[in-house]
């Protein structure tokens, strides 16, 4: 097929950043449309990328016969009654995470999506970043053997600086927090790298507890959600899986996924605390060797870098959904895998909230639920 599809970009934070050049760049994608709440500056956006129709109301875009797919990345609080519009008004989505607040909303986004026949897609980058799909071929390839302990540090300065301002993202009610951030992405990739998870527990800290409010002369405002969290996990077959993510860690040591099995082992990581796809390498390590570094085959190499890395793996699930509308069906990752990653969210707040160990329905039921 070579129609161009048409997208509009509600959200301009990281839609203008990544979005918009994403499917700028994309053959098959076409920017016809942008939302901002504030009419100017969606027109002025527009008029930047030569983009037809701007608009601070989402039911004008959503009524544009130009418009096929809607790609929302305003912040999360908003995210579900602007993509059940969104599936409602007959367009295909593209969904930033995390995907809603709560699990409940995104299973009822899956659902309408499929009622409503619409390819409903989520953002879950790193399945479609080289190193992490060598990652995944070594574990197909059964390279470890048998895991016996699986553990991820994700540790970035990024909220380090106590000046950074208040906002959305200090408020756990409203979708912010590292958990929201970066362990929506965690939680997805363990599942697609390793399976299910049967039972967690959590422990969710904030280490600076006011943030000036810039929009309020800088007064202090008590930041509710986390910077911090401490996250055990055991999968399926009782392997142990330890997540340890902090956006507070001066001088962190950035993101690492190490894995222990019988037959060896494999680490992958990245110490680029400034860019969270680039750096990514790979070692390995038949059981007793010393570890060595693995280079990445270039049949799964980008086929442009860019300098901003976020943007090539964002290209690529471009290609997902229009493969997905192509066919007719959402492809992985899709709002089920959304709903699965926001279940493990709120089960970890569960977890926190009562000091205890919870068990981890299984994604078919609670879906079905």
């Amino acid at each position: 097929m070579t129609d161009k599809i048409g997208v509009a970009i509600v959200g301009t934070g990281f839609g203008q950043k990544i979005h918009l050049p994403g499917f700028q760049e994309h053959p098959r994608t076409e920017v016809v449309a942008v939302y901002h709440r504030d009419r100017d500056k969606a027109r002025a956006i527009a008029d930047e990328h030569g983009i037809p129709l701007a608009s601070d109301n989402l039911t004008d875009i959503l009524s544009s016969p130009d418009v096929d797919v809607v790609s929302i990345s305003t912040p999360p609080f908003l995210h579900y009654e602007m993509a059940k519009m969104t599936l409602e008004a007959g367009k295909h989505l593209l969904l930033e995470k995390p995907l809603t607040l709560n699990a409940g909303e995104t299973r009822e986004l899956y659902h309408l999506s499929r009622e409503r026949n619409r390819v409903a897609i989520a953002d879950f980058e790193f399945r479609f970043i080289p190193a992490w799909q060598l990652l995944a071929e070594y574990l197909q390839q059964g390279y470890v053997g048998e895991i016996r302990l699986i553990t991820i540090d994700w540790l970035v300065a990024s909220r380090a600086d106590s000046d950074r301002p208040w906002n959305w993202y200090a408020r756990e009610e409203m979708g912010g927090g590292a958990l929201g951030a970066v362990g929506s992405h965690a939680f997805d990739y363990i599942y697609w790298l390793f399976g299910p998870i049967r039972r967690l527990s959590a422990h969710l800290s904030c280490a600076i507890p006011y943030r000036p409010d810039p929009l309020e002369g800088n007064v202090l405002k008590p930041v509710t959600a986390d910077d911090t969290c401490l996250i055990t996990l055991e999968l399926n077959e009782g392997t142990p899986c330890q997540l340890s993510i902090s956006s507070v860690a001066r001088a962190g040591r950035g993101h690492w996924v190490e894995i222990y099995g019988d037959k060896g082992t494999i680490v992958l990581g990245s110490d680029n605390l400034k860019d969270y796809v680039h750096g990514f390498r790979l070692f390995v390590a038949p059981a007793g060797q010393s570890l060595s570094e693995v280079e990445i085959p270039k049949r799964l190499a980008f086929p442009r870098v860019f300098t901003d890395g976020r943007l090539a793996p964002f290209i690529r699930v471009v290609d997902r959904l229009v493969e997905s509308i192509d066919l007719g069906e959402s492809l992985t990752p899709s709002l089920r895998e959304g709903t699965h990653s926001q279940l493990l969210m709120d089960l970890s707040h569960e977890s926190h909230r009562r000091g205890v160990r919870v068990d981890v329905p299984d994604l078919d039921a609670f879906l079905l639920g």
